[in-house]
């Protein structure tokens, strides 16, 4: 058993009708950035994530493409992990709810609910959307003319006998479980909107469909499927072992972060803790409801056929360059926009110019001039260019814990980035080296420094290019062991600093190439 704090991060799940896209990595990057820095602070971190495969439209599209649910499902799986592993997403745990595990989870949960008496038969007689797979008000329908307010699609009304779960009978112990747990939802907004909605009366829950032959079971009534939210969202419980591995489920649980869409929010924030309460188990940590990608004022879904892939960014830019855009443009908080000028205004302003050039700059001038490595530095201390550095950390701290991640990278780069590329455009050592190598020399060493305090509080947004600069110098500190105590107190160097990275005439492959 590790000594270590333990955190479990969870993203929703995506639905396989087609590839992904933009806004929901979006969701995925802000998602690893928190377990990347939480692994960096000394957690033992198990970030999982998955497909939500128990659906009419999946069952709709796989039918479309002449295959059978579950070969499509594996497929699309195949292609959603394709794309989170080239944006370099470190997820521990992939589920898919067409697993067997899967099925064997919901099937006991919903049994362990059923025979705590939360579950109860009836018939339903409402509005229904296939695209968000749930019933509407009759208000609702009222106020679209009709349509889906998200999917722009005409509803269907739906009679049939279904089973509830008892979702009225937990408002009580829902608003108190808010007031005791301010953190619960994040951020404010979506907390006030969950306090409001259940204060305004909540109604049971339709949680089976009748005639799906793609779907899981109920146990107590195999004429039924359960709902998929109601089978969803137990895909947190099937990656750690819930029915099965009881050990592993009690290390896990509860969550101490699920990152999820603003328009899930209500799923997460009462449906599902009151499903853990019927259980008799504790809710998570926290729900944090992030904002949506927008492009050209209008949500990028997949309902709407404007999406843009990750892979058409990525392959033309980087991953790297991917995840500071989403990270540092679009507050995760809120919404954000995407337009492909302004990716390439920010990328040769923020990556090209001022990070990239400032590393291309240091390792050049020491190998050209001092053949890799700056003799006499080893013991001696930089020059100390930042005021107070120990508060800009516990401010960037702040920032990443609260899921703040343009404000972090806002500080780094205001902070740490532009006061080091002033300090080498007023000290000009490139000139410099050539009249007073010894006074050059003090420079580069300082903006070495630079260039370690940087990365380190980068390690989260840019794991590749921070590990590429650190691992391009003879830094102490292995990078495996980093973490951001370590910006503020310098380490001091046992040897000479020198030049390890890998050189073509001299100088390194630029980590981000202009495009102006």
């Amino acid at each position: 058993m590790t000594g270590k704090p333990r955190f479990f991060i969870t993203t929703a799940i995506d639905y396989p009708n087609s590839r992904p896209h933009i806004g929901t990595a979006f969701e995925k990057i802000g998602a690893d950035v928190q377990a990347r820095y939480r692994r960096m602070e000394g957690f033992d971190v198990h970030f999982l994530m998955g497909n939500d495969e128990n659906t009419v439209k999946v069952a709709k599209r796989a039918a479309e493409l002449g295959r059978a649910p579950k070969e499509y499902c594996d497929d699309m799986a195949g292609q959603f992990q394709e794309v989170w592993r080239a944006l370099d997403i470190s997820f521990d745990e992939f589920v898919q709810t067409s697993e067997t595990r899967h099925h064997r989870c919901a099937s006991q949960f919903i049994q362990k609910v059923f025979d705590n008496g939360h579950i109860y038969k009836g018939s339903y007689d409402a509005w229904y959307c296939d695209g968000c797979e749930t019933f509407k008000t009759d208000t609702d329908a009222k106020e679209n003319n009709g349509l889906c307010s998200i999917h722009k699609t005409p509803l269907v009304r739906r009679n049939e006998p279904c089973y509830f779960f008892a979702l009225s009978k937990f408002q009580d112990r829902l608003l108190k479980f808010y007031e005791d747990n301010p953190g619960f939802i994040l951020p404010e907004i979506r907390r006030n909107e969950m306090f409001a909605l259940a204060k305004s009366g909540l109604q049971d829950v339709n949680i089976t469909r009748q005639g799906q032959t793609w779907g899981i079971p109920v146990p107590f009534d195999p004429q039924f499927t359960i709902w998929v939210w109601f089978d969803a969202l137990l895909t947190y419980f099937t990656g750690i072992g819930y029915g099965t591995d009881e050990q592993q489920f009690r290390k896990w649980w509860p969550a101490g972060i699920h990152f999820i869409g603003k328009d899930i929010t209500r799923f997460h924030c009462t449906l599902w803790p009151a499903m853990l309460m019927a259980a008799g188990l504790e809710p998570p940590r926290m729900v944090f409801s992030h904002g949506f990608v927008y492009l050209k004022g209008e949500k990028i879904s997949k309902a709407l056929g404007n999406v843009v892939e990750p892979m058409d960014i990525i392959t033309k830019f980087s991953s790297e360059a991917f995840r500071y855009y989403f990270m540092r443009e679009c507050p995760f908080p809120g919404d954000g926009d995407f337009s492909w000028q302004r990716f390439m205004d920010l990328y040769d302003a923020d990556l090209a110019n001022k990070f990239g050039n400032l590393y291309s700059r240091v390792v050049t001038l020491v190998t050209k001039y001092y053949d890799g490595c700056l003799v006499g530095t080893a013991g001696s201390k930089p020059t100390k260019i930042h005021a107070d550095l120990e508060a800009t950390v516990e401010q960037v701290r702040a920032h990443m814990e609260a899921c703040q991640y343009n404000q972090a990278l806002e500080k780094i780069w205001r902070q740490i980035n532009d006061p080091a590329n002033q300090f080498a455009d007023k000290k000009e050592p490139w000139k410099l080296v050539k009249v007073d190598k010894d006074a050059a020399k003090e420079v580069l060493f300082t903006l070495a420094e630079q260039l370690r305090i940087a990365v380190i509080l980068l390690k989260p947004f840019l794991p590749r290019s921070a590990e590429t600069i650190y691992r391009s110098f003879n830094y102490d500190q292995p990078w495996e062991e980093v973490r951001y105590a370590d910006v503020a107190n310098y380490p001091g160097q046992k040897e000479d600093l020198k030049i390890l990275a890998a050189l073509e005439a001299g100088k390194v492959k630029p980590l981000f190439p202009r495009i102006g």
